[in-house]
């Protein structure tokens, strides 16, 4: 019996083909580049709100990839996790927005 949630698959390949294996592991490279990158800039930010839009960035990624996995695997478990990574991560944005405090005091007038 079929689950409402999984689609039949074949023993010998991926879902889709071959040309679907590429479209996957091209995913997962971009998405791993991505992550490095935005680790570069989030350890190498010259100021606090770099480092913040690097997080963001970095939530944002890892959304993108746990999105895929659920595409790769067609579980949707995992989506779960998307809807609240994502509430956390926008509370998280507008709260740091909000009470951020600047990195050089104002000089005096």
């Amino acid at each position: 019996m079929l689950s409402r949630h999984r689609l039949p698959r074949d023993n010998n390949s991926t879902f889709g083909g071959d040309g679907m294996t590429i479209v996957w592991v091209v995913a997962g490279v971009m998405l791993t580049a991505a992550a490095a990158v935005t680790m570069i800039r989030l350890l190498a930010g010259p100021s606090t709100l770099d480092r913040l839009v690097a997080v963001d960035t970095l939530v944002a990624v890892t959304m993108c990839s746990i999105g895929t996995w659920a595409a790769f695997t067609l579980d949707t478990t995992v989506t779960y996790s998307l809807a609240a990574l994502s509430l956390i991560s926008f509370v998280g944005s507008v709260s740091v927005a909000r009470f951020r405090v600047p990195d050089t005091s104002p000089e005096p007038r």
